[in-house]
């Protein structure tokens, strides 16, 4: 006598489909929400930090350290220079090679790719950079000055935080910390949103997270 497999159920496969949709919605968010985050954690910190220290930079005093350092330019290079000046003169013009490969010898700068200020007696290059300023100017007579100021490791982080003379490739990193900043919120609401059945408190703390800054703005920020 054989024996017939029971037909299987049809509404079976269905009704679980929504569950399993579910449980890999929840995996893949987890999965990009703790990839984010991983990749926001040592930013994160130095950008709550720093956040801190902006909001307070009148109380965090620094004192400015001041290096300066004078040199004098090669006569061999005086001739080339002041031709070059007179055609650029109340311009700004790239660096010539040559007083670009002095200087970086003489001085603690690197100036390829640098553009100068010229005039009929100096040449003036700013040096900007995070945490401080820089400068160095050549004189068609030979002199040379460059000026270093430094205002500390609080004020080089608040540059950090703001991009300020940090260059293109900081600019990138922050572009980045942004996105994955954005990714990190949308996946942290949305797992609260699928487990806000379980959780009443959810969508008050979110409401209350919403209205708080919207509130303070409206009534405080003048």
């Amino acid at each position: 006598m054989s024996v017939q497999n029971p037909p299987r159920s049809t509404e079976a496969a269905p009704a679980a489909l929504p569950g399993a949709r579910r449980s890999l919605w929840l995996r893949t968010l987890h999965q990009w929400h703790w990839i984010s985050s991983a990749i926001c954690l040592t930013a994160m910190l130095l950008f709550s930090i720093t956040g801190f220290t902006l909001n307070h930079a009148a109380q965090i005093e620094s004192k400015p350290d001041v290096t300066r350092i004078k040199s004098v330019v090669p006569a061999a290079l005086l001739p080339a220079l002041r031709v070059y000046a007179e055609q650029h003169v109340d311009g700004e013009a790239p660096v010539p090679a040559q007083l670009a490969e002095w200087a970086n010898a003489a001085f603690p700068v690197d100036l390829r790719g640098r553009s100068a200020e010229w005039s009929e007696e100096d040449a003036y290059i700013a040096l900007p950079r995070p945490g401080g300023d820089a400068w160095l100017r050549v004189s068609l007579d030979g002199k040379a000055e460059y000026e270093l100021t430094s205002r500390g490791a609080i004020s080089w982080l608040n540059d950090m935080h703001k991009g300020r003379n940090t260059g293109p490739v900081w600019s990138w990193f922050i572009d980045l910390f942004a996105l994955a900043c954005l990714v990190f919120c949308i996946t942290g609401f949305l797992i609260m949103k699928i487990h806000a059945g379980n959780r009443p408190s959810t969508w008050p703390v979110i409401g209350f997270g919403i209205v708080l800054p919207a509130v303070l703005a409206l009534l405080f920020v003048h």
